[in-house]
């Protein structure tokens, strides 16, 4: 009887694919790593190769889009985010077979070292930090306390949120975890769970971070008045001066705020016209004209008064005066804005504080604004500025619409003359809360307006599953430009 030679197509892994199957996944992953670190242009075989890899996994292909942050990812698929958590950890079990585990690990080394060479937002800058947080914990250095609802990462630094920053000097989140800054002064001394090689990783990343921050320049532009004055203020912009205030001082400071005061009218000057412009809504006929002057239908009148005419002194006779109504609402009516403040919906927040301070202008209109991340903050105090208001929000973090829910609530009133807009793209962690709790406003009587998108730039990724329910509700989610958001209060309000 001869000897049995095992080979590597004998081995069957975990899920059942020969050894040597398994060990061209991972080099296919791997490789694609290195193409991509080295030269940011797509190679396109290994590309699709990944691809299919990826999707034999029954992984998400965003895992493979070195744009999607790690906080995304887990945000949208939350069964993912136990998997990230010590995944590079010695001694740790890793959940899943060797290919995924490979997966999991090219993700998060692409969206740490691949920073590239090009200039940098505020918006990327916040994207890598968090991704660096969730590199510690699949390290094993940081504990998985401190963040968001599911243990997810709290907010980005740079964002402006407690405890944390970017560049020198900053400071760690809550807990030390995902968000935490990696410039001098970060802290990374006893007792934090770093060892000699995370001490060196830290040095490594405040480099990388020190890097995306120089590529910036935007501090340097608002340190000069003159530079500072030829920036025309956009979206973009704004956002990049939203996250980056914290760090902001003296004459940059002012110069950063003059130029979102400049956006912010401009911005409005336009809501007004589009406001004034939009229908009114249909006229509530149940309610007799008023019979003064101004209000005389003078081609009515005549039409029905012609058989009164008398052709003998050729005058007409009338009888009856007839009136337009024109009765509009007289009960003020309460609108209640939420809006989900995390990264990915800055232009919605935007746009929408400033289009409630012109609601709030109106008569008959009270306005509430509330804005949300995994906690909530009433701004209605300073719901007529929206300068005021941008400069309170705290862009990033996750998103938890249980504590906007909680806030909202006790607002309404008279449910039949309430109207809540809300805006989010709807990515929760607790979707099923969120949305029992809409159910429940809009069973009451309250006119729910859900928004995913209120740009001049169209449609915007918004939960699939969050978008049927509104619908299935007989609330769809607005989407496109904010005219629609527009016309729609008009018409609620008349």
């Amino acid at each position: 009887m001869s000897d049995d030679i095992l080979t590597d197509e004998d081995i069957l892994t975990d899920d059942g694919l020969p050894a040597g199957a398994a060990r061209n996944r991972r080099q296919v992953l791997y490789w694609r790593l290195l193409a991509r670190l080295f030269d940011h242009d797509e190679q396109p075989a290994l590309e699709n190769a990944s691809m299919a890899v990826v999707g034999d996994l029954g992984l998400p292909a965003a895992l493979l889009d070195p744009s999607v942050s790690v906080d995304t990812l887990v945000q949208r698929f939350p069964e993912l985010a136990g998997e990230f958590r010590n995944l590079l950890a010695a001694g740790e079990d890793v959940p899943g077979d060797e290919v995924r585990r490979a997966a999991l690990v090219s993700k998060l080394l692409l969206n740490v070292f691949g920073t590239g060479t090009g200039d940098v937002t505020a918006t990327q800058l916040a994207a890598w930090q968090q991704d660096a947080g969730w590199l510690t914990q699949a390290l094993g250095a940081c504990g998985a306390q401190g963040g968001a609802p599911g243990g997810a990462p709290g907010a980005a630094a740079g964002s402006g949120g407690p405890g944390t920053g970017s560049g020198a000097g900053s400071g760690t989140g809550p807990g030390g975890g995902p968000g935490a800054g990696y410039g001098a002064g970060a802290g990374h001394g006893p007792g934090t769970g770093y060892g000699e090689s995370g001490r060196e990783l830290s040095g490594v990343l405040a480099d990388l971070e020190a890097d995306l921050v120089r590529r910036m320049r935007l501090r340097e532009v608002l340190a000069d008045p003159a530079l500072a004055r030829r920036l025309t203020p956009s979206m973009s912009l704004v956002e990049q001066l939203l996250r980056d205030k914290a760090n902001l001082s003296g004459v940059a400071l002012a110069n950063a705020k003059a130029l979102i005061r400049r956006f912010v009218d401009e911005v409005a000057e336009v809501l007004r016209t589009q406001v004034a412009k939009a229908s009114a809504g249909v006229i509530d006929r149940s309610i007799p004209p008023k019979r003064v002057f101004r209000n005389l239908d003078v081609e009515r009148t005549i039409w029905k008064n012609l058989v009164n005419y008398n052709p003998e002194d050729q005058r007409l006779y009338v009888d009856r005066l007839y009136y337009r109504r024109t009765a509009k609402r007289t009960t003020p009516a309460r609108m209640i804005v939420v809006v989900d403040q995390s990264g990915s919906m800055v232009d919605a927040m935007v746009n929408c504080t400033i289009l409630a301070s012109i609601f709030a202008g109106l008569p008959k209109v009270d306005v509430h604004l509330i804005a949300y991340d995994t906690r909530a903050l009433d701004l209605t105090p300073w719901v007529h500025d929206p300068f005021e208001v941008l400069l309170r929000t705290q862009l990033g973090g996750g998103t938890d619409g249980t504590a906007a829910l909680a806030l909202a609530q006790p607002k309404v009133a008279d449910p039949r003359n309430t109207v809540v807009v809300w805006i989010s793209d709807f990515y929760e962690w607790n979707c099923d809360a969120v949305f029992a709790g809409m159910e429940a406003l809009h069973r009451s009587g309250v006119r729910i307006i859900p928004v995913g998108s209120v740009n001049s730039g169209g449609q915007q990724s918004v939960n699939p599953w969050f978008r049927q329910k509104l619908k299935n509700l007989g609330t769809p989610v607005i989407s496109g430009h904010i005219r629609k958001l527009v016309l729609e209060l008009k018409n609620f309000l008349a």
